[in-house]
């Protein structure tokens, strides 16, 4: 049937011109002719007249429901001429010489991947622009059509009465064009005629369109031939990364690869906002001391990753007792199920941490994966402190600084003290503490000392500047941070002996956790002011953390007899009220290869916009760790995997 046929813009540039539709040739047989030998056989004319190109404008128009009348005895016969009516849906019809030698070359698509490729394929390697000149050839018949017009070679002259190259028309199509053999027709003029396209178009060249035509099949059909003579300087034109993260690995996508997706505001195949060239220009990540929006620590970047400027902190301590052997499974302790999602930022501290320091980092990183790294890890004898932050926010870190702190009398030694971690994250400074206490129960002073030599000794920041320097204070290192998070073994115990705290153990552990808070020495410490002043922790909900027997859920039932105590803590403290907002506090029961169980807390923390004069990060992180965590999944589910087809495999029972 014959196609439908639309032009942008063609009803200002033809007002008075009315389309005809209609088919050349009803019988539906081949018209033969022969190729032209001279251009002027190649301009267009409405139908088949004798004084066509001397008065283009007054060619009598075939209606639709009229065929036209062409005998083989009178080549130069007239068709009857009627009133032209305009048409419903106008048709666009043009001239177009048939390059024997270039069908040849070319594969054509049958009318079933013509359909497909209305549906959404992907486009042929036809194209609508220009080809290398080629001498015509003489045939008998002219060759099947494609379905397709943006497969029909077009030959390179100088622009003809339609104005403009055939590549001319790619720019003002709104669809995909298709013809068929009923728009061939012979001039009987002479022997050498060439079978033609019906046109309606006028003699003038069409008024210039827009490049930013919203038409899907422009965008997937104007493209380049690979055997066209300019297709390298064409290819290097054009843009194929147009605002997206696309890596240049990617096959391209048909709008990569349109000219007007340049004016596109987002991209479509990318989460991540366009990135303004003047932005560029003026921003310098590096360097600044504004709060606006060019800064890389500012408000704009804090607001893309954090709308709501609160990020999600997991803390946690334990005590491990220098035990070697490592939970099988650490998902309890950093996934716990109560986390309907993985946090922002990880901070584990470790007293009396396990020979292999390295071992228990590669754990963390294996358990997290991927989708995290480890920004910084320290150790001060026995005492461990790793940060894992997710990968796509170590950015937005300065340099990670770490000081210690022995409070053992012998220095040398150091089972007891004190490990501090801090940096900046956007404009939020941030101080991490894992500390492990004189213990004893009847110790509470040399505790009070063991706090005070740490928030005296810990000399950090140093190289990163303090955010509010007016609101700090010399003696006291928890001043000089906007968030500080203190954990770790603080060895305050349940006071009243065992037998009173095994009493009320007995009667309803989980009603009666605030009268064992009662007895706690901690607690009444605070209350007095003497120790972690301005600190605040979560409320307990959880059973003493300390001391059971090792793989046991009963506490100590050797000869020491050591009463059940919270000598496992958390507390945080906060320059702007209620930046720091608790929301989980809990204890790790099923973890139970040490006499402590490990503790942890959730916390939302309130972030606010930087500065760039800081000494940033620059997205240093343990590389050689996380390629280790990667290995270790891997070779897991792998096993897992096949393990799986071995229980398959055994229980398939075979029947001779």
């Amino acid at each position: 049937m014959p196609s439908e046929l639309a032009c942008v813009g063609h009803s200002e540039a033809a007002p008075q011109q009315p389309a005809a539709q209609g088919h050349l040739q009803p019988e539906g047989r081949m018209l033969k002719g022969q190729l032209p030998n001279t251009e002027e056989d190649l301009v267009p004319r409405p139908w088949s007249l004798p004084d066509s190109r001397q008065a283009p404008e007054k060619s009598p128009v075939l209606p639709p429901n009229i065929p036209a009348q062409v005998t083989n005895e009178d080549p130069h016969a007239k068709a009857r001429t009627f009133a032209p009516k305009p048409p419903t849906r106008p048709r666009l019809e043009r001239a177009l010489s048939l390059d024997e030698k270039g069908w040849r070359k070319r594969r054509f698509r049958t009318s079933r991947e013509d359909l497909a490729g209305q549906s959404g394929a992907s486009p042929s390697r036809g194209s609508m622009q220009d080809e290398a000149p080629r001498t015509p050839t003489h045939s008998g018949s002219p060759p099947c059509l494609s379905t397709s017009l943006q497969e029909i070679p077009t030959t390179r002259r100088a622009p003809c009465s339609l104005g403009g190259g055939p590549s001319s028309w790619g720019n003002c199509l709104s669809g995909m064009i298709s013809t068929s053999l009923d728009l061939l027709h012979r001039d009987g003029a002479s022997a050498g005629s060439t079978p033609r396209l019906a046109s309606l178009l006028p003699p003038r060249p069409l008024p210039a369109m827009d490049q930013n035509v919203a038409s899907e099949a422009l965008r997937t059909a104007n493209k380049v031939d690979s055997d066209h003579a300019d297709y390298k300087l064409r290819l290097q034109a054009r843009l194929f990364r147009a605002h997206s993260s696309l890596g240049p690995g990617r096959p391209p996508s048909p709008l990569a690869n349109d000219d007007c997706s340049l004016h596109s505001a987002k991209s479509t195949f990318s989460l991540l906002a366009p990135i303004r060239a003047k932005d560029v220009r003026s921003r310098s990540y590096l360097e600044g001391s504004l709060l606006a929006s060019g800064a890389l620590m500012g408000a704009d970047e804090l607001a893309r990753y954090f709308p709501d400027r609160s990020v999600a902190l997991f803390v946690a301590t334990w005590n491990m007792q220098g035990q070697k052997e490592l939970p099988p499974n650490l998902d309890e302790l950093l996934l716990p199920a109560e986390a309907d999602y993985a946090q922002d930022l990880y901070v584990v501290g470790v007293q009396e941490g396990c020979s292999d320091r390295r071992e228990w980092e590669a754990r963390l990183q294996e358990t997290l994966g991927p989708h995290y790294v480890m920004l910084f890890s320290a150790a001060h004898g026995a005492l461990y402190l790793s940060v894992l932050i997710r990968r796509d926010l170590i950015w937005f870190c300065s340099e990670v600084e770490s000081a210690t702190v022995t409070t053992r009398i012998v220095s040398q030694i150091k089972t007891k003290g004190a490990l501090g971690v801090g940096f900046t994250f956007f404009g939020t400074s941030f101080l991490f503490i894992t500390s492990h206490f004189t213990s004893g129960d009847g110790k509470v002073s040399e505790r009070l000392v063991d706090y005070s030599k740490t928030i005296q000794g810990l000399a950090l920041p140093r190289n990163v500047p303090d955010t509010s320097p007016y609101r700090s204070d010399a003696a006291d290192v928890t001043t000089r941070f906007d968030g500080v998070f203190w954990f770790g073994d603080f060895n305050f115990r349940l006071s009243g002996g065992r037998a009173a705290v095994e009493a009320i153990l007995k009667q309803d552990p989980g009603a009666d956790v605030q009268a064992l808070l009662q007895r706690d020495q901690l607690t009444r410490e605070m209350k007095r002011g003497s120790i972690f002043k301005g600190f605040q922790e979560p409320d307990i909900h959880f059973l003493p953390s300390y001391k059971f027997d090792i793989g046991k859920d009963s506490y100590d039932t050797t000869s020491k007899q050591r009463t059940p105590s919270y000598t496992d803590r958390v507390m945080y403290r906060s320059r702007h009220k209620d930046d720091i907002r608790p929301v989980k506090y809990a204890s790790c029961p099923g973890i139970r290869t040490s006499d402590h169980r490990p503790v942890y807390g959730l916390f939302r923390v309130r972030v606010r916009p930087g500065r760039d004069n800081i000494p940033l990060a620059a997205g240093k992180f343990d590389r050689e760790l996380y390629l280790i965590g990667i290995k270790r999944r891997i070779s897991k589910e792998m096993q897992r995997q096949q393990a799986l087809k071995n229980q398959h495999s055994s229980t398939i029972c075979t029947v001779s």
